[in-house]
């Protein structure tokens, strides 16, 4: 099999790269509680900004024309303002007095009979005066080519050319207008000279010598049919290149007409309201009118303007303190759980959520404000219906979905808390964005397929649909049955936009963040994935070991409560460095073995590199960083003894063999997962070469190498208890005896113990036909000091069955 290293197409993360070359590169100049202090005050002013209240602080109900007023209104403070309603009528009535802007061209008759008379001369250029009627020719002119061909056949009569002339420059005489623009001569219009700009006049209309263009083409169509010696078909065809030239010379200029309009309106002074202080405004039951509108709106606008800078560094000071309590919340969180990320940047993707749900706020209030105002029935004309639409649980389900949910609920409480600072209603929505988020948190359990985000949005759909019917009836409205349904309809949306919006931003929250779902995982495990494919194909014995290996290692996670699901796509990975090389390894070898032909070290060297290759193929293919550190993990820092040994044989007399030539590079396993993989790896391989591995064997193997393991410090670097060990050992055990419970049993086979000094290298046999070597004796089988097994390391020789 060839031994080409397979190349595959790197997939790049977009939102990692993008993030990494914008955001985080700037401020690499600063120490790690620098950048952190910045990133904290960026959060509070970007979500102070978007908590800024726009809407009045004078509560006033919104009133129409004609509505009845509920509550006295009094005049907080001396209030001078613009009447809008007044100040638009005055600017109407000054865009009425501007006439509308017409263009004249006196010069359109002239330019037809100029542009007739052209294509006439260049006509006559191109025909054989000799010759006509066998001439080739092209009409420039308007019209079809029957009309040239009438005039050659007149031979150019100069008097036709005249004659013609004279009628289309009579079609230019006075006024002519397009019937189109009638509705704006009904008197006074403004004229504009066309070949004149500056030159303007003001004419009333209709004149007597003002003509529509349907007249103009008539009295040209009766004149044309009187010219002597034409026949019907000729005059036919000669209105068809002159009709086309005949057009109107004044012309409706609407873009001049709209910019003096306009520029009129802007030159009108606006109409003052003057209120004074404690001024009473409207009263109880009266009607409201226009100029009532005007006084309430100017009354808004105080409350809006009055004292902004003192409101914005109230609202700062209250968004810093939440965010304190969130971060205080999430570093205590993180030394009672252990967090798929560190403190740090759990509290980042908490604020991130929580600003993105302000932001999903702020638009959901101003659409059903919006909705609501464009609505003048019942209950369609209630914005705090429309508000229960809005997705208040999205940023608590994205947070329970990919860390916790204790921090799920904390994030749920500040949004719940941000609602009361921008929602008209504050109490009835801020209880009712609290119950939706902890409907999302608690109603949806681990995050294994993409259904889940989903059901969230179902439970919280139903949910928040039985909470807007309770608010409306805590607020005594009418619970007529299109008002229960309307509220229903809307908290069903909610909780369908709540699942719309976690879907769309789980994926960017997993690559911006590094977080290694199980629904990722189980993405990751796809048997199509190109390299998976590439190592059954290829390396069939490592892929048949990796299946093997992530069995074990799941069922010791289970064990000992570590991610089974993180633990089997490891285990599939953790070998894909041997695509480069898979012949030199063991396990896809049939017949000799290439390294009784190598040098030792040349040997060493090409197991070593299927770590440092499948780190490489893991930052190509785009491996999650969890997955990635499987690879060089699973082998920590151990050494090839076996092959060090024999090199230190092969070596001269003052030849120094270094041992570093023939220990892996690292790291130790840093998490449980990969110290689980480090001991379930060696332990199949060992099983996997007894020529009969029953209960009394593979429990021998699996305690020497979970000894050597220990005894080499591999374990030291990794959060594991004596008792996880013990319980990983058993485990591992059970689950090796189950895998080969087919094999014979031999009662009363005790093997026996290795102790003291390695023994010497034994010979292996290998079939010819089977991958792989097999093992009469656990005392056989090449298990080194740290607990690796070096097959490759055993000379042996093919036996054919």
């Amino acid at each position: 099999m060839s031994s080409r290293r397979p190349r595959f197409k790197p997939r790049f993360n977009v939102v990692r790269e993008f993030a990494s070359r914008y955001v985080v590169r700037p401020f690499k100049w600063f120490s790690p509680r620098t950048r952190y202090a910045i990133g904290f005050l960026l959060l509070v002013i970007t979500t102070t900004l978007l908590l800024i209240n726009t809407r009045s602080r004078v509560s006033i109900e919104p009133y129409k024309p004609g509505d009845v007023v509920v509550r006295t209104v009094i005049a907080p403070a001396d209030i001078e303002g613009v009447d809008l309603t007044e100040t638009e009528k005055l600017r109407e009535a000054a865009r009425q007095s501007v006439l509308p802007v017409f263009k004249f061209d006196p010069t359109a008759g002239e330019q037809a009979a100029a542009e007739f008379r052209a294509a006439w001369e260049d006509l006559q250029k191109q025909v054989d005066p000799r010759n006509p009627s066998a001439s080739d020719f092209k009409w420039n002119g308007k019209g079809s080519p029957e009309a040239a061909r009438v005039i050659i056949a007149r031979r150019f009569n100069s008097d036709d050319l005249a004659r013609i002339t004279a009628l289309l420059r009579s079609t230019g005489d006075g006024y002519v207008y397009d019937e189109r623009d009638v509705e704006q001569i009904k008197g006074e219009v403004s004229l504009v000279n066309a070949q004149s700009p500056n030159v303007q006049s003001s004419v009333r209309l209709p004149p007597d010598n003002m003509r529509s263009l349907s007249v103009v083409l008539q009295d040209f169509h009766s004149r044309l049919s009187r010219l002597p010696g034409w026949s019907q078909e000729q005059i036919a065809a000669l209105a068809s290149a002159t009709v086309p030239l005949v057009r109107p010379n004044l012309v409706y200029d609407a873009i001049a007409t709209d910019n003096r309009r306009e520029e009129a309106a802007r030159k009108v002074q606006p109409a003052i309201i003057s209120l004074k202080r404690n001024q009473v405004v409207v009263r109880e039951g009266d009607t409201v009118n226009e100029h009532t509108l005007s006084q309430l709106s100017a009354i808004r606008a105080y409350g809006r303007t009055a004292r902004r800078a003192s409101h914005i560094i109230g609202l700062f000071f209250i968004v810093a303190a939440l965010y304190w309590i969130a971060w205080k919340f999430t570093e205590h969180r993180g030394t009672v759980k252990n967090l798929s990320l560190s403190p740090r940047r759990a509290f980042s993707l908490i604020g991130s959520a929580i600003v993105v749900e302000t932001l999903l706020m702020r638009v959901g209030f101003l659409l059903s404000d919006s909705i609501a105002s464009k609505n003048v029935r019942p209950p369609l004309d209630d914005p705090t219906i429309w508000d229960f639409a809005i997705p208040f649980a999205s940023a608590a389900l994205l947070v329970a979905l990919l860390l916790d949910t204790q921090l799920a609920i904390v994030t749920g409480l500040i949004t719940a808390l941000f609602v009361s600072l921008i929602s008209p209603e504050s109490i009835p929505m801020t209880l009712y964005a609290m119950v939706s988020s902890a409907a999302a948190v608690y109603g949806i359990r681990r995050y294994r397929e993409r259904q889940s985000v989903t059901l969230g949005g179902l439970i919280v759909g139903a949910v928040s649909a039985l909470m807007a019917v309770a608010l409306l009836a805590f607020a005594q409205q009418p619970l007529k049955l299109n008002t229960i349904l309307l509220a229903v309809g809307c908290g069903l949306l909610g909780g369908l936009l709540t699942a719309v919006f976690t879907a769309g931003e789980l994926p960017v929250y997993e690559s911006g963040f590094g977080i290694l779902t199980d629904v990722k995982l189980l993405e990751l495990s796809n048997a199509d994935l190109p390299v998976l494919g590439q190592l059954a194909l290829r390396a069939p014995g490592t892929n048949q070991h990796s299946h093997a290996v992530g069995q074990l290692a799941e069922e010791a996670c289970r064990a000992v409560g570590a991610n089974p699901l993180l633990a089997r796509i490891g285990a599939l990975y953790h070998d894909i460095g041997k695509l480069a090389a898979p012949h030199m390894f063991v396990e896809n070898q049939q017949g000799d073995n290439p390294h009784d032909r190598l040098r030792p070290t040349n040997s060493a060297r090409i197991i070593i590199s299927h770590v440092t290759y499948g780190q490489k193929l893991a930052k190509e293919l785009g491996l999650p960083k969890r997955i990635a550190d499987f690879i060089p993990q699973h082998h920590g820092t151990r050494t090839l003894h076996f092959f060090l040994r024999k090199a230190q044989a092969q070596a001269a007399d003052n030849e120094e063999v270094d041992e570093k030539e023939f220990r892996y590079p690292g790291p130790k396993p840093q998490f449980k997962e990969a110290a689980i993989m480090m001991l379930a790896d060696s332990c199949e391989a060992a099983a996997r070469s007894l020529a009969r591995p029953d209960p009394d064997s593979i429990r021998s193997i699996v305690n020497k190498i979970v000894d050597a393991v220990i005894s080499d410090g591999q374990l030291d670097e990794c959060d594991i208890t004596l008792r996880e060990i013990t319980a990983i050992r058993e485990s591992i055990t059970t689950s090796l005896v189950a895998i080969y419970h087919a094999r014979i049993d031999y009662p009363g086979f005790n093997p026996p113990q290795m102790t003291g000094p390695l023994p010497p290298l034994p010979q292996a046999e290998i079939d010819a036909e089977e991958r792989g070597v097999s093992y009469s004796r656990t005392a056989e089988i090449p298990i080194n000091r740290g607990g690796e097994v070096e097959d490759e390391a055993i000379e042996r020789k093919a036996v054919k069955r």
